[in-house]
């Protein structure tokens, strides 16, 4: 089998490359740059517990290094506390720049032999058949190559996108930022703070070593920020809040941030896709753009991981597109209504208390990962089977519980994700006691497995001393990218069995089938 052909080395094409490798599937990364990234520390990133999982789970090394999580979040109105959000209950968000997510990516792409990564090279055409995918580039390797899919990760300026014809509309210009990233001491070190004023709003995250990221949100269509404006706007917002005096600081990095917001009308035609800025733009409000382009890899990753070892349906294939657009569109739209209450202007409901508490929320939500603005998707599940209630409701994102597989380790739940496989999880209270070698032969395990054993597609069978919300006896179809299939009360083979079969969009056709018996090995894709 050829392997997938990745367009662009950013962040999103790197985690779909690593996670199609934890699958077991080789990729070719094809980079039009050096392979390597200018530091910026004024251009960042958030993740939440969903995405900085991912990243570790890929072997991305800089997020303990180079990443800080915030301690709390504030919000401040006038110069005044509003709110304060600690986060005991739930992981908080960790804010790194995005050259580092981009190099400890790189270095565990580099690392692994099922990701060929190839600079300096160009992509000018690209043709497709029944079977795969060929691509040509011009650059470092002018020559033809050969995949099993294509994938453009390739940015707003996709060439992927505009050769296979896709449309790409949108709202130009919908926020402008000026960015700074500087050392200094905060009076609240180490908690991000969003500060709105009668005129202006400001941002501020921490960095390790002292670092801060601030950004002031600009008018649409202002005039450009010089340098000495700049340095003003640094100053006075120092001094408004050290008491008046601005304290000493050490200016790293600066930059003006343009938003805009766009969706591409297809993501798939037929073994290419689009993914991250390639099919998206959005950022306003304090989304996260690259957050969601992660989400892409790691839903595409596990339905072409099928496709490339067993075959996939048109179905599965098409639910890329379904799923993810549909996710992006709704948080687009949920944007573009809180825009005109969140920027309006200057009119009297700004100045009202209750409508300041609404926009500070919104805006939080944003930044911090919560609702329409920020939680992480729920996809609705082909067949919505839910013999059981539980904290997660069918296509939800499942709790990050402590699971142990057949070979006694436990791990977080979430480590187990990314492997292109079926999860299986029965609620077992008091399995974290036993001795494996009786759980393994006692109660419901013997006929579950065989269960397990019997689906149509690969599974891992975990047990698990409780679930938030399921009694004992639970049992828990989780899909590769860790979304709540199904629940059952207790051993259901047949019904298992058909809900991994709908996971899977049914049974392959003939034309999806591979051509021949998939097997592991270092691609070699240039075409003699």
């Amino acid at each position: 089998m050829d392997p997938v052909i990745v367009v662009g080395a950013g962040p999103v094409g790197l985690a779909l490359s690593l996670a199609l490798a934890g699958a077991g599937v080789p990729t070719v990364v094809l980079d039009e740059g050096p392979g390597k990234d200018d530091p910026r520390p004024a251009r960042s990133v958030v993740l939440h517990a969903d995405t900085a999982a991912m990243a570790h789970r890929l072997g991305c090394t800089t997020l303990r290094d180079e990443g800080a999580h915030f301690a709390a979040w504030r919000t401040s109105r006038r110069g005044r506390d509003s709110r304060r959000i600690t986060f005991e209950d739930h992981p908080a968000p960790l804010h790194l720049p995005q050259h580092a997510l981009t190099r400890g990516l790189r270095d565990a792409a580099g690392a692994q032999p099922l990701v060929r990564l190839v600079t300096d090279c160009r992509l000018d055409a690209l043709e497709q058949d029944e079977r795969g995918v060929t691509a040509h580039t011009r650059g470092g390797e002018t020559t033809w190559w050969r995949g099993s899919h294509l994938v453009g990760c390739d940015g707003a300026r996709s060439t992927v996108r505009k050769l296979l014809g896709i449309r790409f509309p949108g709202r130009t210009s919908v926020e402008r930022h000026a960015v700074a990233a500087l050392r200094t001491e905060l009076p609240w070190p180490g908690e991000a703070l969003l500060h709105r004023g009668a005129h202006h709003e400001v941002t501020a995250r921490p960095l390790p070593d002292g670092v801060w990221r601030l950004d002031w949100l600009l008018p649409s269509r202002g005039e450009l920020v010089t340098p000495d404006a700049l340095v003003t706007l640094i100053r006075d917002t120092l001094a408004a809040w050290c008491g008046g005096t601005t304290p000493p600081y050490d200016l790293i990095d600066t930059g003006v941030h343009t938003l805009h917001h766009r969706l591409a009308r297809r993501w798939r035609d037929g073994r290419a896709y689009l993914a991250g800025d390639a099919a998206h733009l959005l950022g306003a409000l304090g989304t996260q753009g690259v957050e969601e382009g992660l989400r892409d890899a790691e839903n595409l990753a596990w339905k072409l991981a099928l496709d490339w070892h067993q075959g996939a349906s048109e179905a599965l294939l098409d639910s890329y597109e379904a799923e993810r657009r549909t996710a992006v569109a709704a948080r687009l739209r949920a944007a573009d209504q809180a825009m005109p209450g969140l920027r309006g202007g200057s009119g009297l409901r700004t100045y009202l208390p209750g409508a300041a508490r609404s926009a500070e929320d919104r805006l939080t939500d944003g930044h911090l990962g919560r609702g329409q603005l920020g939680a992480e998707p729920s996809y609705a599940p082909p067949v919505a089977v839910r013999e059981v209630p539980t904290a997660t409701e069918p296509g939800g994102p499942v709790a990050d519980v402590p699971v142990t597989a057949p070979d006694g380790t436990t791990v977080p739940l979430r480590d187990l994700l990314g492997r292109g496989r079926l999860l299986v999880l029965l609620v077992a209270p008091g399995t974290g006691v036993w001795d494996r070698r009786h759980w393994l032969g006692a109660g419901l395990m013997p006929r579950l497995a065989a269960a397990v054993s019997a689906l149509p597609t690969r599974a891992d069978l975990l047990v698990a001393d409780s679930y938030p919300g399921a009694p004992a006896h639970t049992v828990l179809l989780v899909r590769p990218d860790g979304h709540l299939a199904a629940t059952f009360a207790g051993v259901r083979p047949a019904e298992l069995y058909e809900a991994a079969d709908a996971v899977r969009g049914g049974a392959p056709g003939p034309a999806r089938a591979p051509s021949v018996t998939p097997a592991v090995t270092t691609p070699t894709s240039v075409i003699d």
